[in-house]
């Protein structure tokens, strides 16, 4: 996956778990905005699509950390429903890069106890040789729990939530049996817990549709760093950060 030959190919990282961590405070559920491809690939005189592919080796240290940690849950956004908005190149680059990381990684997570599925929506948009791709990854590893690794492509919140209200009103269900368990039901995956943590990448504050209903107490940590550059290091870094933090509910303690 070398990016060009001006620059070295990016290295997983071998740092260890810092000893202040409190291994009884890990948050079961780890969410991951991936920002900064475009503007990594950028600063060095590349094509967008190099930051994309430098951020494989992002991703897949991301998960071996959050394995060394013990986080139960891991969700990362590949591709939001706004994406199909960027340029034709970049789109059927992402599509082939997606399915191509899922040939070259899944074995590899296989083995390492990782069971993946995928949030968002199965339409037209997306190409039968990539949902192909998806679910035989599904179903390779789908008896695994070690790790859940929940990629959301074509994915968006507000999506999410507008899918969830239609399936209500097809079931039947009354306006007055509508209620925050009724809507959490049919979500993509309602065993998922909601993310004690999201991790956006690249300094930039927001949100940008990102399991919506899901982060309502999640806390958030913001690193500068760009994607492509992301580590277990940051990780562990953000989980400190979060283990910081008192976590009320909108309450307060007694």
């Amino acid at each position: 996956m070398a990016t060009s030959s001006s620059y070295p190919e990016p290295q997983p990282s071998t740092a260890q778990v810092p000893s202040d961590i409190d291994r009884s405070s890990i948050p079961a559920h780890v969410a991951c905005v991936m920002d900064g491809n475009g503007r990594w690939a950028s600063q060095r005189g590349l094509p967008r699509t190099e930051g994309h592919g430098a951020g494989e080796v992002a991703l897949v240290d991301a998960v071996d950390g959050a394995l060394e940690l013990g986080v139960k849950w891991l969700t990362m956004y590949a591709f939001s429903t706004e994406n199909w908005r960027r340029p034709a190149d970049e789109v059927r680059y992402l599509m082939g890069f997606n399915q191509s990381l899922l040939q070259r990684r899944r074995d590899e997570l296989n083995e390492k106890g990782v069971r993946i599925r995928f949030a968002g929506r199965r339409d037209w948009r997306v190409p039968r040789r990539v949902l192909r791709q998806m679910d035989e990854s599904a179903e390779l590893t789908k008896n695994n729990r070690k790790l859940t690794l929940t990629m959301a492509f074509n994915y968006g919140g507000r999506a999410e939530i507008v899918d969830a209200v239609k399936a209500l009103i097809e079931e039947g269900v009354g306006a007055n049996k509508i209620d925050e368990k009724a809507i959490a039901k049919h979500l993509y995956w309602p065993d998922m817990p909601d993310p004690d943590l999201v991790v956006r990448t690249s300094g930039e504050h927001r949100i940008s549709n990102f399991l919506l209903w899901e982060i309502a107490y999640s806390e958030l940590v913001f690193p500068d760093v760009l994607w492509p550059d992301f580590r277990r290091e940051h990780l562990y870094e953000a989980v400190l950060e979060y283990q910081r933090r008192e976590r009320r509910y909108g309450g307060l303690e007694s």
